[in-house]
């Protein structure tokens, strides 16, 4: 497997990386692996959606999986992607860029675009200028599978995008722009990842943006209501947090430059609804918890913006970058639960 030759070749040939967005769920999980990997980290962040104690647990996660003490590796700035000096001062001295830093959600780009906007696009840009001036090998960066907005079909196949549904999706799609411009003007290698409902490990259960899956586990765990938005009928291609990992690095490291300046679908191929879901997350802590009684969910109304169904072809990521989604919805909910229980 591709990934294995890979993360082998890391393990004895250190490099530099900047993870923007590094106290976020996806940044702090790139950064707890990147540093297994014996890999040099700078991460920025300004504490808007993420946590210090996110940074904390990613070092003291790859310490204790390592038996090596590992922090040294690491370099914090705090800083904020909408300002370009910032930006610079990242970048300095970086070997590849996983740009993670956003304002997500779709309900929060329609109460908030301006500010959504700003980070997610203006931050965009001044992140491809300092990277281009920085000389960076390779600048992959999260987009989203918002960006198939009202097409039809399904599977999501990487060419055939439909009109943005959200503020959220117009930035995202943006970004793609950007990107290509920024390759066809500079010669700046880039890849972009279309995420598909990402969850695992030190994701936010709480807050009104919090995503359904650790927001279900702990609304199960503290007894609370489970809201379901829409008849439940909803479905997405959910995808753990270690197929991420994955394909970020396969996208720094790719070395045929058929592979680049690409987008990707980044998911596991796998529909489920959110009935079903709610099931199969209930079920397994059922399973793990003595006297854990079964409830039923109350359902509510769609959420403006959303699609009623998403899932992603992902055979290009396997073509040209080696992917493999080695984490099935099943699979990856078996280890977030244990991991929950473990907290």
């Amino acid at each position: 497997m591709k990934y294995i030759e890979i993360i082998n070749e890391l393990k004895t040939n250190q490099r530099n990386w900047l993870i923007t967005g590094v106290a976020g769920f996806i940044g702090s999980n790139l950064l707890e692996n990147l540093l297994i990997l014996n890999q040099k980290v700078v991460g920025v962040d300004n504490f808007e959606t993420g946590f210090q104690h996110n940074i904390d647990q990613a070092i003291e996660d790859a310490e204790n999986s390592s038996g090596k003490l590992l922090g040294h590796n690491f370099t914090f700035i705090k800083g904020d992607i909408t300002n370009l000096e910032d930006c610079h001062l990242a970048c300095a001295g970086v070997d590849f860029v996983l740009h993670h830093a956003a304002l997500g959600s779709v309900p929060r780009s329609i109460e908030d675009p301006i500010n959504t906007n700003r980070t997610n696009i203006d931050g965009f840009l001044n992140m491809l200028i300092a990277s281009r001036d920085a000389k960076i090998k390779r600048f992959v960066y999260a987009s989203s599978s918002a960006n198939y907005g009202d097409h039809p079909s399904l599977p999501k196949v990487e060419q055939n995008i439909g009109n943005p549904l959200s503020p959220y999706a117009v930035t995202k799609v943006v970004n793609e722009l950007y990107a290509n411009v920024f390759s066809n003007n500079y010669g700046f290698d880039s890849i972009g990842l279309r995420y598909f409902n990402i969850f695992g490990k030190r994701q936010d259960p709480n807050g009104a943006y919090a995503a359904v899956i650790p927001a279900w586990i702990s609304s199960i765990l503290n007894h609370d209501p489970i809201f379901i938005n829409g008849d439940g009928k909803t479905s997405r291609d959910f995808c753990y947090i270690d197929n991420v990992v994955q394909i970020n690095i396969l996208a720094a490291l790719v070395e045929d430059n058929n592979s680049v300046n690409q987008i990707y679908n980044v998911a596991v191929s796998e529909k489920t609804n959110l009935n079903d879901l709610h099931q199969i997350i209930e079920g397994l802590l059922i399973k793990r918890i003595q006297g854990l009684i079964k409830k039923e969910p109350k359902y509510r109304e769609f959420r403006v913006g959303d699609v009623k169904h998403s899932l992603a072809d992902i055979s290009k990521a396997k073509k040209l970058l080696g992917y493999q989604s080695n984490y099935s919805l099943a699979k990856g909910l078996e280890s977030l639960v244990d991991w929950y229980l473990k907290k």
